[in-house]
């Protein structure tokens, strides 16, 4: 099998401790040579000076190629596109480009008066503005916002066409679920890269919840696994051998980059990885 490239996303700090948490997952990680790492926004903007901060951090003490993500949410234009500029400035010209949810206690995104009304616009934008690699969400199931699942393709061919570079999916949980996207993107045009996007379960419950947020399917046969799995006190085991089986039906079927969400928590993405033969650089150079 071959061994695939491999990215990894994380989330600014909001406390001492989370820094320290942040700081000891990137140097577990850090090892095993990602193509890229990125640093997600809080919802509705509220982590936007951390999300800076954090990417500032890994940028200047380590050799990692990193992404900001940057939203549209609760700002201007020239807000934005200010903080793309300080990236850019500081040397960070990879880009996830996101609409961004909804502030806590709104239930649809409203444009900022002055700011961009979707991330096409935001995409468009960045693209005039600098020499930045876009990366922008994908969804192979259908999000919550979707008239039908030929709108998420049409979607992102609006946000490939607007300029951005790849794309990196929402979760999911059979392999068959990326397939019939990647097929649907393929029959509408689309050749840029999209990444499969890999969210280790640590705990079901809050997984669970989190795919119902974001319209991702959950299998029964999942629902039981975890459920058995939880009584006998196995459900790590369980997460390991199931992403690991999913990341290898995803490279059986061409693909060569997995990107992980690893929620600030190293062990069980590294412990994927290492099935998946990703194995640390210095490993690999004491093998040679």
């Amino acid at each position: 099998m071959p061994v695939p490239n491999v990215s990894f996303e994380f989330f600014p700090p909001r406390s001492v401790e989370a820094s320290f948490k942040l700081h000891d997952t990137v140097q577990a990680l850090a090892p095993l040579a990602p193509e890229f790492v990125s640093v997600t926004y809080g919802a509705g903007g509220t982590t936007r000076r951390l999300t800076h901060e954090a990417v500032s951090a890994i940028h200047h003490t380590t050799d990692l190629r990193v992404a900001a993500h940057l939203t549209c949410v609760d700002a201007t234009r020239e807000e934005t596109l200010s903080i793309a500029r300080e990236y850019a400035q500081a040397g960070v010209t990879d880009i996830v480009a996101l609409r961004g949810d909804p502030p806590k206690g709104m239930d649809r995104f409203v444009p900022h008066p002055e700011g961009f009304a979707d991330s096409c616009e935001l995409i468009s934008a960045l693209k005039d503005a600098g020499n930045f690699t876009i990366r922008v969400g994908a969804y192979p199931d259908r999000h919550p916002e979707a008239a039908n699942a030929s709108a998420d393709v049409d979607w992102l061919k609006r946000k490939i066409d607007a300029g951005a570079d790849a794309a990196i999916t929402q979760f999911f949980f059979e392999a068959d679920t990326f397939f019939r996207f990647r097929d649907a993107c393929a029959a509408a045009g689309i050749t840029a890269p999209i990444l499969p996007g890999i969210l280790p379960i640590e705990h079901w419950t809050n997984t669970r919840r989190f795919a119902e947020r974001c319209g991702a399917h959950v299998p029964d046969w999942l629902e039981a696994a975890f459920s058995n799995a939880q009584r006998d006190g196995r459900e790590e085991l369980l997460s390991i051998a199931l992403a690991t089986e999913l990341c290898s039906d995803l490279i059986d079927g061409g693909v060569d980059h997995l990107h992980f969400y690893t929620l600030n928590k190293p062990h069980l993405t590294r412990d994927i990885c290492h099935a998946l033969g990703v194995l640390p650089r210095i490993a690999l150079e004491d093998v040679a």
